[in-house]
């Protein structure tokens, strides 16, 4: 019997010489794959490292903050009444954070939350003003219950208290005090009303940035899936966008999101000064009853309004955040189970380490395929 066999140097030459077009095969078989990330500097590092702190103060759970606010207004109050504490700067009234931030509280609180509601809006609303007008009605909504309950606060001092002179001779407070004498009434205390709610409101609106950052990435992969007019590759939430409305959300992040980022790290660092000046009222400033009525009212009025009308679907106001696409990630934590079970790779997957594939091992395929393809090109006959 006798083999005859087909030389292998002419058919291998040919193999090993051939080198393919990589852009043409990536354009084949990596059509729909996502574009990368822009590497990020030591800037844009730091940038992240501070508003996760932000993050971190703002986002503490919210009952469990009201909770603490209302348990001190009534134990740390009341041990003030009860033995009171030393005489320090900030028991003045005159200090500097009584006279330029406390007492106009509201008014910072504004000037914070008022541009950072329609810069967030006006993106994720893809520019729609009617819109951002639903959206500033909440603060609408929060600047009169400010207003309201403040002035029945001084309408309830003023009609049931007494000037503390013999036979009531001064029966107004502004006859009293301009006297010299001292007003005795039921005097709520509108610090520890204004202090606790301008807290809770801010965190509500911040809670616009939560997500923030991923938008980026959903612009990025979305305006690909564009580019190559491939449907099959657009999963993002932004795929129901009209054009206008896309070009329109491209243009306001890009623009907006430095100024967001800055009025939210404000947003935090006044949220601790409110914290902090809270703890100087208990401590110095009006008794346990006056001030703990007060953060319940204030308690009871963001419940009512931000977890219970805003959040009551169909009804405007629309909470935080929301617009002509989903981008919040409140409920990630909670859709990521605890304990995964190990399974099987699947054919042609190759194993991952923190979430990224072993490119030595599909090398590694490669060149087993590439050999397998070799010997299968091989035509060997016996006769």
């Amino acid at each position: 019997m006798v083999s005859k066999r087909r030389p292998l140097h002419q058919n291998s030459s040919s193999k090993l010489n051939f080198r393919p077009n990589v852009a043409e095969t990536q354009k084949q078989e990596g059509r729909g794959s996502k574009p990368l990330p822009e590497p990020s500097t030591v800037s844009d590092i730091l940038l992240m490292m501070i508003l996760h702190g932000c993050r971190k103060v703002v986002f503490f759970d919210t009952k469990i903050k009201v909770a603490i606010y209302l348990s001190s207004l009534f134990i740390v109050s009341l041990l003030a009444d009860v033995l009171p504490f030393p005489k320090t700067y900030f028991s003045r009234k005159d200090n500097i954070l009584n006279v330029y931030f406390v007492k106009i509280a509201w008014g910072w609180t504004l000037l914070l939350t008022l541009p950072f509601v329609v810069l967030t809006s006006y993106t994720t609303c893809c520019g729609k003003r009617e819109k951002v007008v639903k959206h500033l009605s909440r603060l609408g909504i929060a600047t009169a219950t400010w207003f309201i309950w403040v002035n029945l606060f001084n309408y309830i001092e003023r009609s049931y208290g007494k000037c503390n002179v013999k036979n009531d001779i001064y029966q107004s407070k502004s006859a009293c005090l301009a006297k010299g004498y001292f007003w005795q009434g039921f005097d709520l205390s509108g610090h520890a009303f204004l202090l606790v709610y301008s807290s809770l409101v801010i965190i509500e609106e911040a809670r616009a940035v939560i997500g923030w950052e991923g938008i980026r990435d959903m612009i990025r992969n979305e305006d690909h899936a564009r580019a190559i007019n491939d449907s099959s590759t657009i999963g993002t939430s932004l795929k129901g966008l009209s054009l206008k409305d896309f070009e329109s959300l491209k243009q306001s992040y890009e623009k907006f999101t430095p100024y967001v980022r800055i009025l939210f790290i404000s947003m935090s660092v006044i949220t601790v000064l409110w914290d902090f000046m809270l703890i100087n009222t208990m401590l110095y400033f009006h008794h346990m009853v006056e001030k703990f009525l007060s953060g319940l009212i204030a308690v009871s009025m963001w419940f009512i309004t931000y977890q219970i009308w805003y959040s009551t679907p169909n009804i405007l106001p629309e909470l935080p955040g929301e617009g002509m696409f989903k981008y919040k990630d409140t409920k990630q934590s909670k859709e990521v189970p605890l304990k995964k079970k190990p399974s099987l790779l699947l054919k042609g997957e190759l194993p991952k380490f923190m979430g990224m594939p072993l490119t030595g091992l599909r090398n590694q395929d490669n060149v087993e395929e590439r050999n397998g393809s070799f010997s299968s090109d091989t035509d060997v006959s016996t006769l």
